[in-house]
């Protein structure tokens, strides 16, 4: 996948490379990965593409083409969904975003069930202390908006408050110390850690369990984290200060 990212890749391509059936391949890769290999693909893409927007001066035309894309308006769309911004935005940005907002959910009352998800983020040995970003997603995939999240100045205790009811995936994203200005995509990816938890279920009148998180270090099994990320420092400082 990342040899051919500006090729067609069809499933039954990938399937007859590891000399599997299209259903088995899927089937494990899926199991491997937490997600389909059409999804991981098309998040590899846009991965590159943020790489593209931040580090070169290719036109959006151009690196919509670069990443296998035949239609622009078909990229941006995709890219404003799955990171939360447009490309010409991204770009404008530098990489990063003033603010993650909640993505879509259904209306809220005032009888909606709330609860509040605990929980701890734990470094391995391996891992290198610095800022964590902390995501409740609908996927296993950190891709869109978040529902609910929060930044935390290192590994520790933390509290997502207000959760609907439904089916979410905590998911972790962090950079150690001095790391926190490059966007997620670019750069070093040995310096960034992950985590994920769930699925978790919330329910009315359920008390959630607490979440028990490990870091480890971004490998080649992991799908890119798509969201466009808060400078992690600015964010950390902010709530310090508050």
């Amino acid at each position: 996948m990342r040899a051919n990212l500006g090729q067609e890749l069809t499933i039954d391509d990938m399937a007859r490379i590891a000399m599997f059936s299209k259903f088995h391949f899927t089937r494990v890769f899926r199991d491997v990965t937490g997600t389909s290999p059409g999804r991981f693909l098309s998040a590899l893409r846009l991965q590159e593409a943020k790489r593209l927007l931040v580090e070169t001066q290719f036109s959006v035309a151009d690196i919509s083409s670069e990443v296998g894309y035949s239609s622009v308006g078909t990229f941006s769309s995709r890219f404003k969904l799955c990171v939360g911004v447009s490309p010409s935005m991204y770009r404008q940005l530098d990489g990063f975003v003033p603010e993650v907002g909640p993505g879509e959910l259904p209306p809220l009352t005032s009888l909606t069930p709330r609860n509040t998800l605990r929980g701890r983020i734990r470094l391995t040995d391996e891992g290198s202390h610095g800022y964590c970003f902390v995501g409740l997603f609908p996927t296993p995939v950190p891709q869109g908006q978040p529902v609910r999240c929060t930044v935390l100045q290192g590994p520790g205790a933390f509290e997502l408050r207000d959760v609907p009811a439904g089916t979410w995936y905590v998911l972790v994203h962090s950079v150690p110390y001095g790391f926190e200005n490059q966007p997620s995509g670019t750069g070093d990816e040995d310096a960034v850690s992950v985590g994920r938890y769930g699925p978790v279920t919330a329910h009315a009148d359920t008390l959630l369990m607490p979440a028990e998180i490990t870091l480890r270090p971004l490998d080649a099994l992991d799908p890119p984290v798509l969201t466009a990320l808060l400078d992690l420092r600015t964010t950390a400082m902010q709530a310090v200060a508050s």
